[in-house]
């Protein structure tokens, strides 16, 4: 993870191990980074305080991506597998205690979606990307080229 949400990269990199970590998302605040690593075996949500010093804490028990923190910076959100979860956590000068992970509800995840499915606003609601029911997930495109001359050719111009 050599940057972070639009920061340039610098000459080290903040987190750096032989697992793939990414999805990185600042606290509120900017104090805390919550991103995802997979050096369980599986992805999993961790805490850790930006710039330093202190320790990172995994909030998520059974698998975990896409993390987002709640607009007052006292709950983490993220999906593990169709469930969106929420943690509370509370956080002292360099530490940062994390409650039990609560699930809030299933959420039918997006195929088509690479990147983040959902956000939170400002008002505390969950705005979400969802598939809609009964649709295919890829549908074929058809692009027509040079079509000014085909229309041109189906409707004659008086």
């Amino acid at each position: 993870m050599d940057h972070v949400d639009g920061c340039q990269p610098s000459d080290a990199a903040f987190v750096q191990t032989k697992f793939n970590e990414g999805q990185p998302r600042f606290s509120p605040n900017s104090r805390w980074l919550a991103y995802v690593s997979d050096e369980t075996g599986r992805n999993e949500v961790y805490v850790q305080p930006f710039p330093g010093p202190g320790r990172r804490v995994r909030i998520s028990t059974d698998g975990g991506e896409a993390p987002i923190w709640s607009r007052d910076g006292r709950e983490v959100f993220y999906l593990s597998g169709a469930e969106l979860m929420a943690v509370k956590v509370s956080a002292g000068a360099v530490d940062l205690s994390p409650q039990k992970p609560e699930r809030l509800f299933r959420k039918n995840r997006c195929s088509l979606c690479s990147g983040l499915e959902y956000d939170v606003a400002p008002d505390g609601r969950f705005l979400m990307i969802q598939p809609l029911e009964g649709t295919v997930p890829s549908a074929p495109i058809a692009v027509v080229l040079n079509w000014s001359e085909e229309l041109k050719a189906r409707v004659p111009m008086k």
